[in-house]
């Protein structure tokens, strides 16, 4: 009986609330209850609607897009609303809202170029991401880069990678023991992040 944006406005308030929640569980917060966290991944299907799928936000944004006026039915606010109200986007809503806002209304892109430009807008912040955790353990860029695509090609985590990524450091058993811990607490949530809820072997041994 509510009104669609309300509703909407509500569902996207729980999943939020769902997101801090299981970030806190996956860092090891004690103020979180893991059991009623746990509970929430069995509710978001409640929160997935079947016609909004990848390809339906990607058309509502080229029409957003699109020249002319009273093309664009949505605007950008609601377009991120709709996204950020359907749990199939949890793990990717953060950069498709990102994406939007740095579109403008009536620049006239296609659906394809849409497409194109958000797997561009989203490989260059995973870029600068894993560039920026590189740099704050004094490993190169490009190591760093191989080590994750290996683990996300296979699904599964090498620790013998690990150790001759740290190599270059030449660091005692001890510290290069702490430095791995530290290097693979910034990697852990990228790599979970990255594996959109598939499970990779071994990675278990890393989380907080």
């Amino acid at each position: 009986m509510l009104p669609e944006d309300s509703h909407r406005g509500f569902r996207g308030e729980y999943l939020e609330t769902a997101k801090r929640l299981r970030e806190q569980r996956d860092k090891g917060s004690d103020t979180t209850d893991s059991a009623a966290v746990d509970q929430l991944e069995f509710e978001f299907v409640l929160f997935a609607s079947a016609v909004i799928d990848y390809d339906y936000i990607m058309g509502l944004i080229a029409k957003f897009s699109a020249k002319g006026p009273g093309k664009s039915k949505m605007t950008r606010e609601e377009l991120i609303g709709l996204i950020s109200a359907d749990a199939k986007f949890m793990n990717e809503r953060d950069e498709i809202a990102e994406y939007i806002s740095t579109l403008k209304a009536g620049e006239g892109l296609s659906e394809t170029a849409i497409r194109d430009g958000y797997t561009r807008f989203k490989a260059e912040k995973n870029a600068k991401e894993l560039a920026a955790i590189a740099a704050k353990h004094s490993l190169a860029t490009a190591a760093v880069q191989t080590f994750v695509d290996g683990i996300l090609d296979r699904m599964i985590f090498d620790g013998e990678q690990l150790s001759d990524l740290m190599a270059p450091l030449d660091l005692g058993w001890k510290a290069r023991s702490q430095a791995e811990l530290a290097l693979m607490a910034d990697l852990y949530p990228l790599l979970t992040k990255r594996a959109a809820g598939r499970d990779i072997s071994g990675l278990s041994a890393y989380e907080q």
